[in-house]
């Protein structure tokens, strides 16, 4: 720990439990059968990654999605599949997270989107009084920067503003994309498995 000055966290699949498979399945049942050629941990179509850097809004993204499925689906119901992939956030990540920040400021660094990080926040706010911001020195949303892992921009904009020598940085991640991308820019890279917990990284 002592050779780092700062560590960046992905979230989803890092912090936050994910499962992909469970929001390519919910719209499969409502008749999107090729769903994962849209959408996956790995490549997205220009609808997704549109909401994702906040190039459009919730409702055009729903609208956008709507427009590609069967007649009489709800908006609300679309929420709620491409919420499926949203779980839980175990208490003892958490915990560990308040430690770590004691010795070493901490950072989050997500490609997310207004609809998915209302539901993580919920998820986040079941097991901890201390809010997202209070946590982490500062969160990053990508929907927030207009920009997403694994640009090169998106890691330079948090160095920059958080005057961090990239050399310095470790970044976790689960997604082995962001984790090249990361590594590109100069920083030090921790692919996490899946499985593998973050406090395993620093025992």
């Amino acid at each position: 720990m002592d050779k780092y000055e700062a560590i960046i966290f992905d979230f989803g699949g890092v912090i936050i439990n994910i499962d992909y498979e469970a929001t390519i399945d919910a719209f499969k049942a409502m008749g999107i059968t090729d769903f994962e050629a849209l959408y996956s941990q790995a490549n997205q179509t220009e609808l997704f990654n549109a909401i994702e850097t906040g190039a459009i809004s919730s409702q055009h993204f729903i609208n956008g999605l709507l427009h590609i499925l069967p007649k009489g689906i709800s908006p609300n119901r679309v929420v709620h599949a491409w919420n499926a992939m949203i779980l839980d956030i175990p208490k003892h990540r958490i915990d560990f997270l308040q430690e770590l920040k004691k010795s070493c400021p901490i950072y989050l660094l997500s490609n997310t989107n207004e609809i998915h990080i209302d539901k993580a926040l919920r998820e986040w706010d079941k097991h901890s009084t201390a809010s997202i911001h209070e946590v982490f020195n500062h969160a990053y949303l990508s929907h927030e920067m207009n920009l997403r892992k694994p640009q090169r921009e998106i890691f330079q904009a948090v160095c920059q503003e958080q005057r961090l020598n990239p050399a310095n940085v470790l970044f976790i991640d689960d997604s082995i994309q962001h984790i090249e991308g990361a590594r590109a820019y100069g920083l030090n890279v921790y692919h996490l498995k899946p499985g593998e917990e973050i406090q395993s990284i620093f025992s």
